[in-house]
């Protein structure tokens, strides 16, 4: 069952130096259970596809549907992960993970009981009444997951959600991250810079070429391990990041 599809859209922003042509007869479906990494050029539009999903922005021609319903503005079935955790400081982790039902006056019991369940199943039990600031950075951007998913969303937006981690904990929160996802049955679409990180992760790989962005080709990495940290051992690895990284780098280059 396809979660996400776009059929032919295009977009064009108007600005006062003219009309710049971002996307052209984009179109590629998402399955439902399914990691797609979407990567590509710098500045090709990768984010704009995202904005175009969560209903921030509307093509110029085509349509975008999520669970069969054409987007017409933001949609409970849509959550989005941003690069940075962005939480309050001053709110608890279990106020922070309620803050969107809160603001959107949606809080339950069977929510609130929800939200506790995550928090206690992904090895945050004993800090929920913590602060930010208290946590690492890692934990934070588990956190930032948790208060995402706790709007039970059918699909995940996430805009490189790792960039802002060192190395080490990168890896580490990947696999979190990953492991949470398809734990809970989600579909999650990845735009991310870093083609290594859109290897382990993605069951598949879509390419957008130099803007006007349209899809330029699409990989189905066959790694055979379980974990995005165990994928990046894996002896066919290094033969999934060399394809990837010559079909983008050749765009970059043009």
């Amino acid at each position: 069952m396809e979660i996400l599809k776009f059929d032919d859209v295009n977009l064009t922003y108007q600005t006062p130096q003219g009309q710049t042509d971002a996307l052209k007869d984009l179109s590629f479906s998402v399955s439902e259970g399914e990691f797609v990494a979407l990567v590509g050029p710098s500045g090709c539009g990768k984010t704009t596809v995202l904005s175009l999903v969560s209903g921030l922005l509307f093509p110029t021609s085509g349509s975008v549907e999520v669970d069969g319903h054409r987007v017409t503005g933001p949609m409970s079935s849509v959550g989005y992960m941003l690069q940075k955790d962005n939480l309050f400081e001053w709110r608890s982790i279990f106020k922070n993970v309620m803050l969107g039902l809160e603001v959107q006056k949606k809080i339950t019991p069977e929510m609130e009981s929800y939200a506790n369940g995550l928090l206690d199943k992904y090895g945050l039990k004993d800090f929920k009444k913590s602060f930010p600031p208290e946590l690492s950075g890692g934990m934070r951007q588990r956190v930032a997951l948790i208060r995402t998913l706790a709007f039970k969303p059918k699909l995940l937006l996430l805009d490189e959600p790792f960039s802002a981690l060192d190395f080490q904990t990168r890896l580490s929160v990947c696999d979190d991250v990953y492991s949470i996802i398809k734990s809970e049955g989600k579909t999650a679409l990845l735009v991310t810079h870093d083609i290594s990180e859109a290897v382990s992760v993605a069951d598949r790989i879509i390419v957008l070429s130099r803007r006007p962005a349209s899809v330029k080709s699409i990989f189905e990495p066959k790694i055979d391990a379980s974990t995005p940290f165990e994928r990046r051992a894996s002896p066919e690895f290094s033969h999934w990041f060399d394809t990837v990284w010559k079909e983008v780098s050749y765009d970059e280059k043009g």
